[in-house]
């Protein structure tokens, strides 16, 4: 990597292995928090493209973004308002990480540019306004990319790869997720910790995990089943007099049109990140971690089983990234989204998530969502009937 930090004595001049050439492409980020600044710190790793500016309404934000552009010795342009930023002739292509509940309006005013956009997740906090942004997409002539990036982490790329090209379950039959982790992180505004704002845990968070469960499954939801409610965490948190009511535990269980069965549990006061990805097929079945609970023997961070019987071979791995990349946030997964994003803006072909995608995450998630609150099974037709919506 040209950017590797221990290489940066180098003069450009003087680089001919570790030179990636000029980027091609000059990006705009818009909401310069936690995942704004891993969107920065990606761009320029990966190379082909460069950050040219930011617009973020709070200025520690866009401090935190002129310091990490700045470790990479470049400078940011800092716009007064989205519009400038969204329409600067001197940019290829958006990167949306605002908060949740901002993704339509800021899209709205994004895609009036005419410019590739990378949104990130959840595509929106409701369906009605999910559904909106896909039909925004399905007209759309540039690129628009939704930030469902775990596709891309190690163990889920492995298992997408094993599922599908090597079919080394045969046909999928059961799978289930588990994600156990630490609490949601303090927040410009809080507004993770209200569902008003958040669309709720099992949205804000969990459409990832609900975007793998139907891309393994391979059609779409039947019915959803789920049971949650909230424990530990922030029970007693107020702020500015509104007090947090967002989940912090459920199971989901989640039918499919083709007979496939899928279920994903969820802690959010666990004191350790915790990822477990199981599926089975009529061959054989997958068993997949990713692991990092603070502890100082360290071990193996991620676990990878492919286990069959007498017909052929078993076997068990640990899929890794390079560790500057792993280090650059979400075990990597980021920046291979932003890999999948430039293919795009190359003309090559890109397997990243869709509108169409970011949806039915979302659907799976507000279904989840509206049976705890029911405590009854959701179908899913009439659930969207309800809504007015035909899909």
């Amino acid at each position: 990597m040209s950017l590797n930090p221990a290489f940066a004595y180098v003069p450009e001049g003087d680089r001919y292995i570790l030179s990636l050439g000029e980027p091609k492409f000059k990006f705009n980020v818009l909401g310069c928090g936690v995942n704004g600044q891993e969107h920065i710190r990606v761009t320029n790793l990966e190379g082909r493209a460069s950050i040219h500016g930011v617009y973020d309404p709070n200025p520690g934000s866009v401090e935190a973004a002129k310091v990490e552009q700045a470790r990479f010795g470049k400078k940011l342009h800092v716009y007064e308002s989205l519009e400038a930023a969204c329409f600067d002739p001197a940019v290829d292509a958006l990167i949306i990480a605002t908060p949740n509940y901002t993704h339509l309006e800021v899209l709205k005013t994004a895609i009036q540019s005419g410019k590739a956009i990378l949104l990130e997740k959840p595509i929106a906090t409701t369906i009605k306004d999910a559904f909106e942004i896909y039909q925004m997409a399905e007209a759309y002539k540039a690129p628009l990319q939704i930030g469902l990036q775990y596709r891309y982490k190690a163990i889920y790329n492995e298992s997408i790869h094993e599922v599908f090209e090597r079919k080394s379950l045969g046909e999928v039959k059961l799978l289930s997720i588990t994600e156990h982790r630490m609490p949601f992180l303090d927040k410009v505004g809080q507004w993770n910790k209200f569902s008003e704002y958040s669309g709720n845990t099992l949205v804000e968070k969990c459409c990832h995990y609900f975007d793998l469960l139907n891309l393994f499954a391979g059609t779409r939801p039947l019915n959803v089943f789920a049971s949650g409610g909230t424990a530990v965490n922030f029970k007693d948190f107020e702020y500015q007099g509104q007090k947090s009511d967002i989940l912090d535990h459920a199971f989901v269980i989640v039918n499919y049109h083709n007979g496939v069965r899928a279920s994903f549990n969820l802690c959010m006061f666990a004191p350790m990140f915790y990822e477990e990805l199981t599926i089975c097929g009529d061959e054989g079945r997958l068993k997949a971690w990713e692991n990092e609970d603070f502890l100082p023997q360290g071990g193996n961070p991620t676990f990878l089983e492919i286990l069959h019987g007498d017909d052929r071979p078993s076997r068990r791995i640990s899929p890794n990234y390079p560790a500057l990349i792993e280090k650059t946030g979400h075990h990597g997964a980021t920046f291979y989204e932003h890999v999948q994003f430039v293919n795009k803006l190359e003309g090559k072909a890109s397997n990243a998530a869709t509108a169409l995608e970011g949806l039915w995450s979302i659907i799976v998630a507000a279904a989840a969502q509206e049976s705890i609150l029911q405590g009854r099974v959701i179908d899913i037709d009439d659930f969207l009937t309800a809504l007015g919506l035909n899909i």
